[in-house]
């Protein structure tokens, strides 16, 4: 099971369908009851469509799918399937730790995990299944092999993928009980107050927006990360920008963006959620360093040997995006 949710069929324009549940249907869970109406839609796949936005009733999501069916036409977004087996390709990868069971890698800003439209090569995946061969572990599906967890495209940093079936079931059991120590680097625009915390709210995809995930009152999926402040940048009483750790407790998509954010403090760089230009020196120093993205990296990740046993635990050291601007904020 995948840490966090799926994106790849993003971008994508969905073909809809739209079923009327009838008075008499209604009252059992969503999920079962929509999953009895559309027959060719698995109840898992209904879960899956609900969890990112694309099942609506009278324009407003319904995410959560085991709540009571309500009467009435729901609208269900179903994308296009993702064809194409992945090919294998050389791409270099930074192995920081390989064995019989697992590889953990040092995945760079610009690489897609895994194939999606728009990026259907070049991606971690597709490097993976080079260096790895028919080792790699095909729980993930044809065209996520060995994929456990995943982070953004545009997210560089430490990652994990299962050679072996047993690696990766027990991996995925690590991940779903949040037994996985992960520690992620963003560099933001102001400093959160107060200066340490956690940060706990549903994350769901956004009603307005389906590029986008949101905090939500109901549904959506749990999420909670603990942050700290390691240093901030420019005036003491009020700085342009900081070094934020965040840890996550749980994994849900965005989940560090969308809760920086909803501190009022995005990654800078961040196309998406970060709303609000920074101040003008912080802006003069992401274009002097070259920053293209959202400051985030994926700095720690620890787990348990799932075969063999033994704790693992593997650091990466900013990139030279990420590093050239902390310097230039640093002389702020």
């Amino acid at each position: 099971m995948a840490s966090e949710a799926d994106e790849a069929e993003e971008g994508l324009e969905a073909e809809p369908l739209v079923v009327t549940i009838p008075h008499e249907a209604a009252g059992g869970r969503t999920d079962k009851t929509l999953a009895e109406l559309v027959p060719e839609l698995s109840r898992g796949r209904i879960q899956a469509l609900m969890a990112e936005g694309r099942v609506t009733r009278d324009g407003q999501a319904v995410t959560d799918a085991s709540g009571r069916a309500l009467p009435g036409d729901y609208r269900i977004e179903v994308p296009p399937p993702v064809a194409a087996e992945p090919e294998p390709e050389a791409i270099p990868l930074a192995v920081l730790f390989e064995d019989a069971h697992l590889i953990v890698v040092d995945k760079p800003a610009g690489m897609a995990v895994h194939p999606a439209p728009g990026s259907e090569r070049g991606t971690l995946v597709n490097a993976l299944l080079h260096h790895c061969g028919a080792t790699l572990s095909g729980i993930g599906g044809v065209a996520r092999p060995g994929i456990v967890h995943r982070i953004d495209k545009e997210t560089s940093g430490v990652m994990v993928a299962a050679k072996t079936d047993a690696a990766h079931q027990g991996l995925s059991a690590l991940f779903a009980a949040h037994d996985i120590e992960r520690t992620y680097v963003a560099l933001t625009r102001g400093a959160p107050y107060p200066s340490r915390g956690t940060i706990e709210g549903a994350i769901a995809r956004s009603t307005h927006d389906r590029k986008k995930m949101a905090l939500v009152k109901t549904g959506g999926r749990h999420a909670v990360t603990h942050y700290q402040t390691e240093r901030a940048f420019g005036p003491e009483e009020k700085p342009v920008a900081a070094r934020v750790a965040c840890r996550l407790e749980t994994g849900r998509t965005h989940q560090i963006r969308v809760h920086l954010t909803s501190k009022g403090t995005p990654c800078l760089g961040d196309p998406v959620y970060g709303s609000g230009p920074p101040a003008e020196k912080v802006r003069d120093a992401i274009r002097e360093a070259g920053l293209k993205r959202q400051a985030l990296h994926a700095a720690v990740l620890g787990f348990r040997h799932p075969v063999i046993g033994g704790t693992l635990r593997f650091e990466s050291p900013l990139p030279e995006d990420m590093a050239r601007l902390e310097a230039l904020l640093a002389a702020l």
